[in-house]
């Protein structure tokens, strides 16, 4: 199984700061030791030294410090913009000590606080832009909506020292470089994929994903749901789907799967992250699971054994019955009511048992079903070698060893109008080992040290298959799981790669550089490690002692 725009570029004095450690305004190398309260000589990061890099950095004056007194303003009367308010409280709170109360703001004024406002008048912002402005009298985000505002926080805190990502009292000073940071999504789709079929996650373990991924502003969650090795969502008029096709595993593990309020729950965070939840229903293959479960959902009417294996494109629903086309319209249907997101998956790829003909025949009416419920269709992009429905969105895995006639499909597909979300396996497939010596992983599509995952730029990368730029709708960094059996595999394999592929759906196309992304990168050690979260030291980076 599985750069260049024309947006704003970094201020020269940034890249200086990046490379150096240090600005000209006198901030302190990110390697420098924490101070006391009140002590003099404090470190404070550089402006723009957080991930992904932000469009626009203009540092000016003295920094703004946080502390004791400060409350957290919030303009306005909308829940969703106190809820980000309530959201940076819980986070500063245990390390800092700090009280932080959250009230509602009466306009500018009232200084050492940080205060968070909507705005109509800005639309450069759209839908998920900010600004922050920081100085001595205070902190203020400003966004036209509340994603905005909560991409924004992410900012803020990775201003902050390190040790605010603590569950306890920290020293401070817990201070934030003076200046202006204006910031927009290159990319609207910036997702990760967790593979729960293989291996199955709980809802903690999920939440717990989800709250690290917020941290670098990935705004899609792609939930792989059902496989040959177990089907993971409850659906109520098929019910041994769950109760029998999730009982097992790779390997044949316990398995699982979620109840409907359970997958509410994880909905129901997301949303909190400003995440959109997208599940994948994967067909005709990797369906062993639902195969194994009813018997009539085959061809001979013979149910196969559970799969616990991880060979796969063997499987496949039954094209000519009509129950295939009842089972996936209930599926379907359970599942677009419990999903208020925009997109479906019905994967579509490896349908290695499924002839081409039937292939199309299936994937024709699987995508009307998923229209019929009024949900975007996507797919991986062998859904370019049937007929794509307006509006639908190809995910490309392809990776060096993808020919050059099923490049030149998905480019048809996206001259037609097909949008592309990229995850090329040998860049952003997080399960891929780092080199030979990685414990966890596969190497089918080779292996994939952090450059190689930061080294390429979407806009470009199918550029020579006749990809146009303007069909690029983002990126993905999916996790399969056949080796992946726990919250610190998914962190050891996911970071620090994952940063890197959501700076490239972010930043503007002008600040991807290795050479100052990796400062920026080690910087994140320490946080990382502030997080509990073990991840991969790879030696193509100098990492903090303290990481």
């Amino acid at each position: 199984m599985r750069l260049l725009g024309t947006v704003p570029r970094l201020a020269g004095s940034l890249l200086l700061v990046l490379a150096a450690g240090a600005s000209a305004l006198g901030v302190a190398s990110a390697h420098s030791r924490p101070h006391s309260p009140g002590s003099p000589g404090a470190a404070v990061r550089p402006l723009g030294q957080i991930v992904p890099a932000p469009a626009q950095v203009h540092p000016a004056g003295a920094p703004f410090t946080l502390t004791p007194s400060a409350r957290i303003r919030v303009a306005g009367h909308a829940r969703d913009v106190r809820d980000v308010g309530s959201y940076l409280a819980g986070l500063l709170r245990p390390s800092t000590g700090y009280a932080l109360p959250v009230v509602q703001d009466g306009g500018p004024g009232g200084g050492h606080d940080v205060r968070l406002a909507l705005t109509s008048g800005d639309s450069a912002l759209g839908a998920e832009g900010y600004r922050l402005d920081s100085g001595p009298g205070g902190v203020t985000l400003t966004a036209r909506t509340s994603a905005g505002l909560f991409h924004g926080v992410q900012t803020l805190r990775q201003l902050l020292p390190a040790a605010v990502e603590k569950r306890t009292p920290q020293h401070g000073p817990w201070q934030v470089a003076g200046g202006t940071v204006t910031d927009v999504p290159r990319y609207a789709y910036r997702g990760a994929m967790l593979d729960v079929s293989r291996h199955f996650f709980t809802v903690a373990q999920v939440e717990k994903y989800i709250d690290e991924l917020a941290l670098y502003k990935i705004n899609e969650l792609h939930l792989h749901l059902s496989d040959d090795q177990g089907w993971r969502i409850a659906v109520n008029s098929w019910p041994r789907l769950a109760a029998y096709g999730g009982s097992t595993a790779v390997g044949g593990g316990a398995g699982g799967f979620y109840t409907k309020a359970q997958y509410a729950q994880i909905v129901g965070y997301a949303a909190s992250r400003h995440l959109e939840v997208v599940p994948e229903i994967d067909m005709p293959s990797h369906t062993d699971a639902a195969l194994a479960s009813y018997a009539q959902l085959n061809c001979d009417g013979v149910a196969p054994p559970l799969y616990t294996g991880t060979e796969v494109g063997f499987s496949s629903l039954c094209v000519p019955k009509d129950v295939t086309y009842a089972f996936v319209d209930d599926v379907i249907r359970e599942l677009a009511a419990i999903t208020p997101g925009r997109y479906l998956h019905i994967g579509g790829d490896e349908a290695h048992s499924t002839s081409q003909a039937d292939y199309v025949a299936f994937m024709n009416r699987a995508q009307a079903v998923v229209q019929k419920y009024g949900k975007t269709v996507m797919g991986w992009h062998q859904i370019t070698s049937a007929t794509p429905v307006p509006g639908a969105v190809a995910e490309y895995w392809g990776y060096d060893e993808t020919g050059a006639a099923e490049r030149a499909q998905v480019a048809a597909a996206a001259q037609a109008g097909t949008r592309l979300v990229l995850a090329p396996a040998d860049r952003s497939y997080l399960d891929m080992k780092y080199d030979e010596d990685t414990r966890l992983g596969q190497d089918w599509a080779g292996t994939v040290e952090v450059d190689r995952s930061y080294g390429w730029d979407p806009g470009t990368y199918l550029a020579d298959a006749g990809v146009p730029a303007s069909a690029v709708l983002g990126v993905e960094a999916p996790l399969w799981t056949e080796t992946i059996t726990s919250s610190d595999d998914i962190e050891a394999m996911a970071f620090p790669r994952l940063p890197g592929i959501a700076e490239l759906g972010w930043s503007p196309a002008s600040t991807h550089d290795w050479t100052a992304y990796k400062v920026r990168l080690a910087a994140q050690g320490p946080r990382m490690a502030a997080l509990g979260i073990d991840f991969y030291r790879s030696p193509l980076v100098d990492w903090p002692a303290n990481s």
